[in-house]
């Protein structure tokens, strides 16, 4: 046993006193102030051997410690966790070069994702922070960064799969060395290895068996199987025809198609129509575009102006802006308004925070970073958290009128739409006007159509003139 701990001091002292201290103990507390009295027995069990010593530990009143060795054997005692421990830590001595990537958080209300691609490729060097994979959640994209520089050893997941943060997914060596030959699985092997050298061939006959079973992944297989299986049983496979291809939905797309249906199923969905005479807000646009340019840095669009009558018109109506929880209805004392931004991956809806603290200039200036941030996929969960009340602007993509869903957990939507120059009445004569149709779809069991026509009549008041914000009227 001696040998044995001083081979194991030379690999490193500190490890042997870690092991020393994980070691199992047996105590018997001698007596105070007596030589002779009870020895303290410390088993010590390496891992893989069978027979061992028994040290006594006798400690005298004003003498110095000894060690006196007794013969011992200790058969069949079970393994304990920490042995393996202390086992990986002898046999390579370059784990501390490998550092593993992981599934970062993605929010409070993300359990797991898709990992949709890989950035980089085994072999490519990465720098910290940067991005080597991209998992695709039901609501953003998410990069795996580099915790390290170096060099990618491997991908350890596979495209398609899904992943759960906290998920080893690509090893990274920081030296660069040894990207083919240093693999995860070496230190089973190492350990396996140095286990059995000093053991009897009694030994080796236990141990040779429980690898078998470690090394047969049986129930992984069927879990691989089974999962493609599983939409197959519960959806209807439509027969293939020619000229036809198949794609699986993105979790995005799953997102927005299960928020929708439960939608429809959960409020009393109805919607009320209006038309707003364009002239006097396109007039203003067109009278200081320049000048708001060069002011603020940002063109100044539409978007803001119905922005800012929103606001008017749920402080007006406060029971649009509420919604109902169980038994209670929350009234909010907020206005947190989301616009929906259609992006090439679908739908998303970032929110635009005290909608009505801003001026035309910082809501043009949010409406921009937050619509970019969603075309490019980089938009947080954070700043598509909450909203009190949603704008959707069909009108870009040409809706001439539609009926817009209502956004859980919101009470009503606004909807937007093209405009169109129509023959209109005014001051007894008919003239071509730039008009647009703007819906409002609200929970009935919330808001009666009283209170949802006068909402559409604000709306359609401010934007028609746009002094009324400036004198509240």
């Amino acid at each position: 046993m001696l040998g044995v701990l001083r081979r194991k001091a030379a690999c490193g002292a500190s490890s042997s006193a870690s092991v020393l201290g994980k070691s199992l103990h047996k105590i018997r507390p001698a007596t105070p102030g007596v030589c002779s009295s009870l020895p303290e027995e410390i088993i010590h069990h390496p891992r893989g051997f069978v027979h061992a010593r028994t040290f006594c530990h006798l400690p005298l009143v004003d003498c110095s410690t000894s060690l006196r060795p007794t013969r011992g054997v200790v058969a069949n005692l079970p393994r304990d966790i920490n042995m393996q421990i202390w086992s990986r830590s002898f046999c390579s001595n370059s784990e501390g070069d490998l550092v593993d990537a992981v599934v970062p958080h993605m929010g409070e209300s993300i359990t797991d994702g898709t990992l949709a691609t890989f950035l980089k490729k085994p072999g490519e060097r990465v720098e910290v922070d940067e991005p080597i994979a991209q998992v695709e959640t039901d609501k953003v994209t998410v990069d795996i960064i580099s915790p390290e520089a170096g060099v990618i050893q491997e991908f350890v997941a596979k495209e398609g799969d899904t992943v759960e943060p906290g998920t080893k997914i690509a090893v990274i060596s920081k030296s660069g060395e040894g990207v083919v030959t240093h693999v995860a699985p070496s230190d089973e092997k190492s350990s396996e290895k140095a286990a059995p050298l000093p053991s009897p061939p009694a030994e080796e006959k236990k141990e040779k068996p429980k690898p078998k079973l470690e090394t047969a992944p049986v129930i992984e297989k069927p879990k691989e199987t089974s999962s493609p299986s599983k939409p197959s049983a519960t959806e209807p496979q439509l027969p293939p025809k020619d000229r036809e291809r198949r794609v699986p939905m993105t979790r995005l797309r799953k997102r927005v198609a299960t928020r929708l249906k439960d939608s429809q199923n959960t409020f009393a969905l109805l919607t009320t129509f209006n038309e707003v005479d364009m002239t006097n807000l396109m007039k203003l646009r067109s009278e200081y575009k320049d000048a708001f340019v060069e002011k603020h840095g940002v063109k100044l669009g539409l978007m803001s102006g119905f922005v800012k009558a929103a606001v008017s018109a749920l402080q007006n109506q406060p029971i649009v802006n509420a919604v109902i929880d169980g038994e209670d209805i929350i009234y909010r004392d907020y206005i947190d308004i989301s616009i929906a931004v259609g992006t090439p991956k679908g739908l998303v809806v970032p929110v635009l925070r005290e909608a009505g603290r801003m001026n035309f200039a910082e809501v043009e200036k949010e409406i921009n970073t937050l619509a970019k941030k969603a075309t490019e996929g980089t938009i947080s969960i954070d700043e598509m958290a909450g909203g009190t009340f949603t704008i959707s602007n069909g009108g870009v993509y040409g809706s001439l009128l539609s009926t817009p869903i209502i956004n859980p957990p919101q009470s009503a939507i606004l909807g937007m739409h093209s405009i169109v120059n129509r023959p209109m009445v005014v001051g007894g004569n008919i003239v071509p006007r730039p008009m647009m149709y703007i819906a409002l779809t609200y929970d009935h069991r919330l808001i009666d159509g009283r209170e949802a026509v006068f909402f559409l009549r604000r709306i359609k008041d401010v934007v028609e003139d746009p002094r009324r914000l400036l004198l509240d009227v």
